[in-house]
């Protein structure tokens, strides 16, 4: 049960960091001016999937305390990197964002770290 609580933060933590991203790019840039950064943030706010993002990373801080029951903090800790490496595999997918040799190298060693992390006792 422990492994579908860090299942779950990592899918919620992916989801949020999409919507969020995806959203806020329909928004457009962020004003220069204080006052037109306050209104166009606080419009942001308004938007539904902005705020269910927001609801996710809520159900992620929950799933990740249930899953701190079960595991050992450094034992389990290096799962949440494989967010970053979902994340980046979807945002060249959903945004056109770039690749390159420096990232692949790095998400190798992510993926790796936590192969070893998790084999070790």
């Amino acid at each position: 049960m422990g492994y579908l609580y860090v299942f779950l933060t990592i899918s919620f933590t992916v989801y949020g960091q999409l919507v969020l991203k995806w959203r806020m790019n329909l928004k457009g840039q962020l004003p220069v001016e204080f006052s037109s950064k306050i209104k166009f943030m606080f419009n942001a706010y308004l938007d539904p999937w902005i705020l269910s993002g927001f609801l996710v990373a809520f159900l992620a801080s929950v799933t990740w305390s249930m899953a701190m029951t079960k595991f050992e903090l450094s034992k389990v800790y290096p799962f949440m990197s494989l967010s970053y490496l979902i994340v980046f595999i979807l945002s060249v997918f959903l945004f056109n964002e770039s690749v390159n040799i420096g990232k692949i190298a790095g998400f190798i060693l992510i993926v790796v770290g936590v192969f070893v992390v998790s084999k070790s006792q």
